[in-house]
């Protein structure tokens, strides 16, 4: 039942458009920490975070030498408000430009860090936002929910490398997971309960069963129900997938509507199958792209074609006339 409620509260999110969900401190080291080889002269950009309250501002600038960055900048969408959850209300748009320590105390201080005025209201679509964009090597950030499919649009159109929070069901928007399949995005190292939670305002339901408010006040939702796409390598996605079961027809059904066996679990995965295979969505945390090829993902429909006249109706995931959940259709690259 909690799980239900989680996915229907990302789910509003992105219906609603109430997309403050700001990510805690912990959660950003947690995955920051697996690609600091990728940061060494860098300009990071970090465009939907007010800087000022940001832990993603706050995590860069405090190790900026760490990671050798070469510039931070971080924009904020109308809010001058030093609160976390101001509404927007401001008309002014800021953006923050840090270079580094100049005073030898290996902390940001305030005289160190440039505030500029954003003419507009910082918008990342927005034309300046997009200059910055352009000046930027990495985008590391917690993109609005409700506008996840546009911005990484964007990424990709202005060729950024990037490492962003997304919601799990964005790997079934047809958009991205073409990204996945032709290995131009992956996951990340944390998903799920990698994810421990976020920050929320104090007008949004505490969902989830491991929803709390921390020592600092803080309003804490834990949907479980998040990861991280970047394109951005790491060690994780290299790691080949333990095979140790043997196909039987018995055991691994072919679907009623597409040509493929279905697999419930990922561990599942038969070592000796040739052919076409359904697993859970969930196995894009262990996929490696040396071991194995994604040809489709279905549901209701192909994630590559969207519906179609043939598959209106229809569950490509059917079996004896009963549906199953969405699943990932890949191939063993190493039979």
């Amino acid at each position: 039942m909690a799980r239900k409620v989680e996915h229907s509260m990302l789910t509003s999110a992105k219906t609603s458009k109430k997309d403050e969900f700001y990510t805690q401190l912990s959660d950003i080291e947690r995955e920051l920490k697996h690609y600091k080889n990728h940061f060494k002269g860098k300009v990071v950009l970090c465009n939907c975070d007010d800087p000022r309250v940001s832990n993603f501002f706050h995590f860069f600038s405090y190790n900026f030498e760490k990671f050798e960055l070469k510039k931070l900048i971080a924009t904020c969408y109308k809010n001058q408000e030093m609160d976390l959850f101001s509404e927007n209300k401001s008309e002014q748009a800021i953006y923050l430009e840090y270079t580094g320590d100049k005073n030898g105390n290996n902390v940001p201080d305030v005289n160190e860090i440039g505030i500029k005025e954003l003419k507009g209201d910082g918008d990342f679509r927005s034309k300046e936002c997009i200059e910055l964009l352009k000046e930027a090597d990495i985008v590391v950030t917690n993109p609005p929910f409700s506008l996840f499919r546009e911005y990484v649009a964007q990424l990709i159109e202005y060729d950024k490398k990037f490492l962003i929070i997304g919601n799990i069901n964005a790997i079934s928007y047809k958009e991205i997971f073409k990204l996945i399949k032709e290995n131009k995005a992956w996951l990340g190292v944390n998903m799920g309960r990698g994810i421990s939670g976020f920050i929320v305002p104090k007008n949004y339901e505490l969902y989830g069963s491991e929803a709390r408010i921390d020592e600092d006040g803080n309003r804490i939702v834990a949907t479980n129900n998040c990861l991280w796409l970047t394109n951005l390598d790491n060690v994780k996605r290299h790691e080949e997938l333990i095979l140790y079961k043997n196909y039987t027809p018995e055991e691994y059904p072919i679907y009623d509507n597409y040509d493929a066996i279905n697999v419930d679990k990922t561990k599942d995965i038969p070592l000796d199958y040739r052919g076409a295979m359904g697993v859970p969505i969930t196995f894009l945390d262990k996929f490696n792209p040396e071991q194995f090829e994604i040809i489709d993902g279905i549901g209701r429909y192909s994630m590559l074609t969207g519906p179609t006249a043939e598959t209106q109706g229809t569950y490509l995931t059917m079996i004896n006339g009963v549906p199953k959940y969405a699943r990932i259709v890949i191939k063993n690259k190493k039979l």
